[in-house]
């Protein structure tokens, strides 16, 4: 059975021209299969509309992609810039303030003057009817038509582009909300209904997430059809994109703007699904991701699978979806070093991005990481991206002569300054996820990509204690090959909140018609995306002991017995907070079904693949390299390592340079290829 679903993935592989794209706020990073091989590319973004960099790449680099699968971070700056489209709600009478109101948590509790960001949706367009919903799903009051008609009416006046839909108990009784969306669709703009966005329990989060699906999808739904109609042009034929969901797997473009709000953390999601990929490729089950690009660090610990949440926060903004785990902090290698009134330094968390970027990369003038990088003699100008983007170390030491003067003018320890506080806030992100959750991070690998990850990994493991880095073999497009292996998915989800007793028996009878819905919901909605065959199904339950406020999201396998529902938990709670309570009476807050079919794994890290080269003379050669203090170094092309006689590993200090990233080994470190041919790279402390 394994030898046949190998070979039916080869022939999938042969058969498709396939491009994966990962849109930074620095770089656009490509990654593409032609059939035979993989080509991979790097360009500065188009931040005002990300899809020229994407367009624009495909054609210089003369690809004809008939699969594209996209991660964006089109809805993630469209919230945080609040340039979306202008939206409506309507909700049940005296629920119309719970944007504003929220949870009246105060996360600037000695701040004299706090300033919270406004709603999405501001109070003049916010609408209220009068109807009522009870808690167990029956009529309280019923909806009054006739207001509603009048609301209706005003909202086609309002000049809005979209409208959100968000009543009381809906989850539990949608009759009324699909009545409202039924006599506001006829005005032809985007409805986000909450009992199709997010049919949950909790009121304020419920309506958050489905004012800010509302909020994207008709800026989502524009960018897609330019990109859609842009590949056609380009092509001359139709291109099937797909698009990076923030769970870790793709959906159609068409889905992808009508479900906004499910792409916020797209190309992080990517990055994680990589770089598991190329940890598992290694042998590697524990292992830690670290994502360092040019605007952001992203890490997220993966103890044997890929962690999910559905609690995500976007600018203090609450967005319930299911999401990959990740923690994200302001550090990248544009992120700009700057002097505080007190005369600490501190770096990031504004970045230089891709206009005007860093000052090494020609246009930049502010001090950023890579400038203090270029300065120290790390980053190499003859061999920077293959050689095929000058850098220029001139430009670099005049930006971190602006701060050189809290170091006694020395350019030098000013450089290492900036890196060493930048290692710092990362080092605080990485033990958020593993030491503040119970977790010993040297029981784990660091894998580290993104165009600047492999310049830090090394520092970050020795202030860690981990071990073992693990360097990919595309790590500067790693992001973009995990949106290649990546399953195409959809998740649905309904709220319950039935309560299991200690004594119970059998089999829970709720569930077992919520999750036929479910699962036919789920298939369905791949099978209208044109996925209909080798679909596989996963369940889980959100649950929480009776009392408790908050639940854990579990497993569920095919029982559905009350034994079984208690022993998710069980396991689950001991495993996250170190205790359980068997006895306690349970309650099933959420059913939730992910359907799932196979993307292209294996795609980057196949057996026996050559490494991808980067170009270059391929000579070797030595410079004086600051570190603890000016070293002799070795700088090489990575492929030659990979493909070097025996495979020897290599002592720092050491620089491994190819077309997108540049990997240093500090002095004490070691490098050597995995044995597994998998293309990656293992780094260790020498003995």
């Amino acid at each position: 059975m394994a030898r046949s679903a190998n070979l039916a993935r080869s022939r999938r592989l042969r058969s498709h021209r396939l491009l994966g794209v990962d849109v930074g706020g620095t770089f656009t990073d490509f990654l593409y299969w032609d059939g035979s091989a993989l080509r991979l590319a790097k360009r500065p973004s188009t931040p005002v509309d990300p899809s020229q960099a994407v367009l624009a790449g495909i054609v210089d680099e003369g690809w004809s992609p008939q699969e594209v699968v996209h991660g964006s971070t089109v809805a993630t700056n469209t919230l945080l810039t609040r340039t979306g489209a202008r939206t409506a709600l309507i909700t049940t009478k005296g629920f119309r303030d719970t944007l504003a109101i929220g949870r009246q948590a105060r996360p600037y509790l000695y701040a004299l003057h706090p300033e919270r960001r406004p709603p999405l949706v501001p109070q003049e367009l916010r609408f209220e009817v009068d109807e009522r919903i009870a808690a167990d799903g029956s009529i309280v009051t019923a909806l009054d038509e006739a207001e509603l008609a009048d609301v209706v009416a005003r909202i086609a006046g309002a000049g809005v582009e979209a409208i959100a839909i968000c009543l009381l108990f809906s989850f539990v009784n949608p009759i009324h909300e699909q009545r409202v969306a039924e006599m506001v669709r006829p005005l032809g703009l985007h409805v986000s209904v909450s009992n199709e966005v997010l049919p949950e329990h909790r009121e304020f989060e419920r309506m958050s997430t489905t004012a800010a699906n509302a909020f994207l999808a008709p800026v989502m739904t524009r960018y897609l059809g330019a990109l859609k109609d842009g590949l056609a042009a380009e092509q001359g034929e139709t291109v099937r994109l797909r698009i990076m969901q923030s769970n870790g797997g793709s959906i159609s473009a068409g889905r992808a703007g009508q479900e906004a709000v499910r792409t916020v953390l797209s190309g992080p999601a990517g990055g994680v699904v990589g770089a598991y990929a190329a940890a598992r490729a290694s042998g590697i089950e524990n292992a830690i991701t670290f994502d360092m690009g040019g605007t952001s660090a992203d890490v997220s610990l993966c103890p044997g699978r890929i962690l999910e949440r559905t609690d995500l926060s976007v600018d203090a903004m609450p967005i319930k979806t299911p999401a990959v785990d990740v923690h994200t902090v302001g550090a990248g290698g544009g992120s700009i070093a700057w002097v505080d009134t007190g005369g600490a330094l501190r770096v990031g968390p504004q970045s230089a991005g891709a206009e005007p970027g860093p000052a090494a990369y020609g246009r930049g003038e502010l001090p950023t990481v890579t400038d203090a990088h270029t300065v120290l003699g790390r980053l190499r100008p003859e061999r920077f991206l293959g050689g095929a983007m000058p850098l220029h170390p001139d430009r670099a030491e005049r930006a971190l002569a602006t701060i050189a003067d809290s170091f006694g003018g020395d350019l030098a320890r000013a450089a290492q300054a900036v890196i060493d506080v930048v290692n710092a806030n990362m080092v605080r992100a990485l033990r958020v996820i593993s030491v503040e959750r119970g977790f010993d991070p040297a029981q784990f690998t660091l894998v580290a990509f993104g165009g600047a990850g492999p310049l830090h990994a090394c520092d970050l493991a020795d202030e860690l204690g981990i071990p073992t880095v693990l360097i990919p073999d595309t790590p500067g497009v790693l992001s973009a090959a995990g949106m290649l292996q990546a399953d195409v998915t959809k998740d649905v989800e309904q709220g319950l909140v039935h309560r299991v007793g200690a004594s119970d028996r059998g089999v829970v009878p709720v569930l077992r018609d919520a999750f036929e819905g479910l699962e036919r919901r789920a298939r369905e909605a791949l099978a209208s995306d044109g996925y209909r065959r080798g679909v596989r199904v996963e369940r889980s339950l959100d649950l929480r002991y009776v009392g408790q406020s908050h639940e854990l999201t579990v497993p569920l396998g095919r029982s559905l017995s009350a034994a079984a529902v208690r022993q998710a938990l069980a396991d689950a709670h001991a495993d996250r907070f170190g205790h359980a309570d068997p006895d306690r009476d349970v309650e099933i807050v959420v059913a939730r079904v992910k359907s799932r079919a196979a993307g292209f794994q294996g795609l980057a890290f196949g057996r026996g693949r050559e490494p991808v080269r980067a170009g270059g003379d391929g000579e070797k050669m030595t410079a004086t390299v600051i570190w603890d203090r000016p070293r002799r170094t070795s700088i090489r092309e990575r492929v030659n390592v990979q493909l070097g006689k025996g495979r020897s590993s290599i002592a720092g200090p050491a620089i491994l340079t190819q077309l997108d990233t540049t990997t240093l080994v500090p002095p004490g470190w070691r490098a050597r290829p995995d044995r597994s041919d998998s293309g990656n790279l293992i780094l260790r402390r020498s003995p």
